[in-house]
C-alpha cells in the first residue's frame, strides 16, 4: 500500500498572518480557501488553517533527549538536505526556535535531525530528518 496524504486542521488567530507564515516562510502552496480557512500543501499533505481568532492551546512539554518537547505538535519527516534548507530558511526569516536545529539521539538507534518552532498562532511544529529513514520506527 502506498502512503496516502494525511489531513490536519488546526486553529489560527488570523488568516493573513497564517498565509504569510505557511505560504511565505514555510513555502507551502495555497489551495482552496474561504474567509474562515485556508488549505496548504504541506509536502504533499493537506493542512488547513481554520481561523478561530485565538492562539493555539499548549498542554505543556515532555522531556526528550534533554529538551522540553512542546505538546501537542505536528510536522513532517523530510530528506536531510531539505531539512537543512528549511532550517536555513527559517533562521534567515528570523523564526524563533523552541528547540534549535540539532541531531537528536546522536550515535543511537533513531538518530535524527530535528527542530521545533511555532507558527504565529502558537502551533508547535517539529520538522525532522533521518540520514537513514530505516531508523524512523527502529526500536
Amino acid at each position: 500500500m502506498s502512503l496516502r496524504p494525511f489531513h490536519l486542521a488546526f486553529p489560527v488567530r488570523d488568516l493573513e498572518e497564517a498565509r504569510a507564515f505557511w505560504g511565505g516562510v514555510m513555502g507551502c502552496p495555497e489551495g482552496r480557501s474561504s474567509d474562515q480557512w485556508i488549505d496548504f500543501d504541506f509536502y504533499g499533505h493537506q493542512i488547513v488553517a481554520h481561523c478561530t481568532g485565538q492562539a493555539a492551546g499548549d498542554a505543556g512539554n515532555n522531556p526528550v533527549d534533554g529538551h522540553g518537547v512542546p505538546v501537542p505538535h505536528f510536522g513532517i519527516v523530510l530528506a536531510l538536505d531539505d531539512w537543512q534548507a528549511l532550517a536555513d530558511r527559517l533562521t534567515a526569516a528570523g523564526v524563533k526556535f523552541e528547540i534549535e536545529p540539532y541531531v537528536r539521539f546522536k550515535g543511537q538507534t533513531g538518530e535524527q535531525a530535528t527542530m521545533f518552532f511555532r507558527d504565529p498562532s502558537g502551533n508547535a511544529i517539529e520538522m525532522k530528518a533521518f540520514a537513514d529513514l530505516g531508523q524512523l520506527f527502529a526500536k
